[in-house]
């Protein structure tokens, strides 16, 4: 069994409310959250309304598609979502 964390933070550039924060960013949890080998929460900067912090956790037998769980979080982020990506953090814990 193989698992990778990853780490997200985002700036949300006139980002004026919670409530408009997680409308920015509820499509994460929409598209990946049903994904059923992975966990997704919003693990910090949960007050600030410019500044998010999302947590992913991706389990599989194979490295490869870990890797792979990942890797779409990442681009999928970077390419849909109103918000730029600061961080990154990943980690392999299995």
């Amino acid at each position: 069994m193989h698992a990778e964390s990853l780490q997200i933070n985002f700036h949300l550039p006139g980002c004026r409310s919670l409530k408009e924060k997680r409308r920015r960013l509820g499509r994460l949890r929409e598209k990946f959250g049903r994904i059923t080998n992975m966990a997704v929460c919003e693990s910090g900067q949960n007050d600030i309304h410019d500044q998010a912090q999302w947590t992913f956790v991706a389990i599989a037998s194979s490295l490869k598609i870990v890797h792979k769980t990942i890797q779409d979080v990442c681009d999928w982020s970077n390419q849909t979502l109103d918000a730029t990506i600061t961080s990154v953090h990943r980690e392999n814990i299995a």
